[in-house]
């Protein structure tokens, strides 16, 4: 299963990541390793097959070949002891002859009657020896009659030949069929090398395929969930199959790693806003003496003059101190808004508001800069989906950042319009300070790498980049030495905004990772 929502049985109580490494370990465990020996038992068991069909056939073929020896053997000895008999019948002499060598036949019948009568079967044999019993018997009666008979043969005669020709026929027929069915053996043996052959190219045709799926799909979804992570989406890895392997435990591993990076992350975005509140309170505390010192120059007067001072004058000053004392508190509610803790929270905003207040916040600091504000903010713009607190930090960073670009003042540009990309909005910083050399731009996301000396953590774009990259979208750089240089945040356009564009295009956040172990 590859859905987001966790299996059955999962504790409803457990986040996402925690949910899925649940679903990854409850499940049937079938490693890797036992399914390919099962692969390799499955090709064992068809060679094995093959040679047991292979051996007992050969076995066959010699039991065949054995009896072919013994028929021949039978049939020379029968012959032989016919020709006596003729001798005997026609001459008088040779019948001793005849009786040893149906002796030496029945010899060699009694030599393997079992395997004999296996190859040719029990009737068959049965057959063969009722007829050489008669024939023994036939041959020594023939030996009581005190005379032969030449002119008319008599009934011991007429059987004993009759016997004889049905042994000869027999042993011969039977010899014949046995060489008929060692030719088809011999055949079927030839082309069972080739069937195993060509049975055995399917069975690792198959087995490399189901290695391949076994291993490499696992492995590609691995290496899919890597570059995922590292565009920023610390989504866990769901199960999508059914049984637990060893790749299981990879993508807990992986989870866990996910884990530590997406809390690192947000530690590393603590500090860096930490590092933006020191500055800030900067110019905070500036614009706090200002409205501190109304409301003390107006309550001074209010007591000095109390007496003197009508109900209606009293009434103004005590309005100015209320003035004062709310600009006072805007002021430090701003800063607490943005310094504050809290868990992210996903809703749709309104670019152009995210725009001013995040210049609300900053324009202290741009004053003390010595810095001219530009904003310009195309509308209408459609809505975009996110914290509205993190992308604010991005947009702060990125105005410190320009200012600090800026030692002696110069012209600070934010604004807001849509992307050339469809589906996203831009807001754009730019500056005209001293730029970043070509060779150092690649870098200014990385963390801890900075140009500002010993004057920074190296920590503000490469954590705004993480937050930008959790929001679905990105942060492009443009700079020349000299002439300043324009950093450009492109988000998704919320789906519930979402709409035809101008160029007629249906808009949206781009479509959620599909991943799974």
């Amino acid at each position: 299963m590859s859905d987001d929502q966790p299996r059955p049985g999962a504790p409803p109580a457990l986040d996402p990541a925690a949910a899925a490494d649940f679903a990854l370990a409850h499940r049937p465990s079938l490693s890797i390793r036992t399914r390919i020996a099962l692969a390799f038992l499955a090709c064992f068991i068809v060679i094995g097959g093959v040679t047991l069909a292979s051996s007992l056939t050969l076995r066959r073929i010699g039991q065949k070949l054995y009896f072919l020896g013994v028929a021949d053997q039978y049939t020379s000895h029968i012959q032989q002891a016919r020709r006596y008999e003729k001798n005997y019948l026609l001459y008088g002499t040779d019948l001793a002859s005849a009786q040893e060598h149906a002796r030496l036949a029945r010899v060699t019948l009694s030599g393997a009657p079992s395997e004999i009568e296996r190859v040719i079967g029990r009737r068959t044999f049965a057959s063969l020896l009722r007829h050489f019993e008669r024939y023994e018997q036939l041959l020594a009666r023939l030996g009581e009659v005190p005379e032969r008979r030449t002119a008319a043969p008599g009934a011991t005669e007429r059987e004993l030949r009759e016997h004889g020709s049905e042994m000869v026929a027999l042993a011969l027929r039977v010899a014949e069929e046995e060489q008929k069915s060692v030719r088809r053996m011999l055949s079927l043996s030839q082309q069972m090398p080739l069937a195993a052959l060509a049975v055995l190219l399917v069975l690792i045709g198959y087995v490399t395929q189901f290695l391949a799926r076994q291993i490499l799909t696992p492995l590609g979804r691995m290496v899919n969930a890597t570059r995922r992570i590292a565009d920023g989406d610390f989504s866990p890895i769901q199960p999508a199959r059914r049984y637990r392997d060893e790749f299981t435990e990879l993508a807990l591993a992986i989870n866990r790693m996910v884990h530590e990076l997406d809390r690192r992350q947000e530690m590393l975005a603590e500090a860096q806003k930490l590092r933006a509140i020191g500055t800030l309170t900067a110019g905070v505390a500036h614009e706090l003496n200002n409205p501190i010192n109304n409301v003390s120059l107006t309550a001074e007067a209010l007591l000095e003059d109390y007496e003197t001072l009508s109900d209606d004058e009293r009434r103004d000053l005590c309005r100015d101190v209320l003035t004062q004392a709310e600009r006072a508190q805007g002021v430090v509610r701003n800063l607490l808004n943005f310094a504050r803790q809290r868990e992210a929270h996903l809703e749709e905003l309104d670019v152009g508001a995210l725009v001013d207040e995040t210049t609300r916040l900053a324009q202290n600091q741009i004053r003390l800069g010595g810095a001219r504000l530009e904003v310009a903010v195309a509308a209408p713009l459609p809505r975009i989906h996110g914290d509205r607190q993190q992308l604010t930090q991005v947009l702060v960073n990125l105005l410190l950042n320009a200012l600090d670009a800026m030692p002696g003042g110069g012209l600070l540009r934010i604004g807001a319009d849509r992307a050339a990309r469809a589906g996203f909005v831009r807001i754009a910083v730019a500056d005209t300070g001293t730029g970043i050399a070509a060779d150092v731009l690649p870098f200014v996301f990385d963390p801890f790498f900075t140009t500002k000396g010993g004057r920074g953590t190296g920590l503000g774009l490469s954590v705004s980049y993480g937050i930008v990259a959790k929001h679905g979208g990105t942060i492009e750089v443009e700079s020349r030495v000299g002439s300043g240089t324009t950093f450009s945040v492109l988000l998704p356009v919320a789906a519930a905004a979402a709409g035809p564009d101008p160029e007629g295009e249906v808009v949206g956040p781009p479509a959620a990772h599909a991943n799974g172990a």
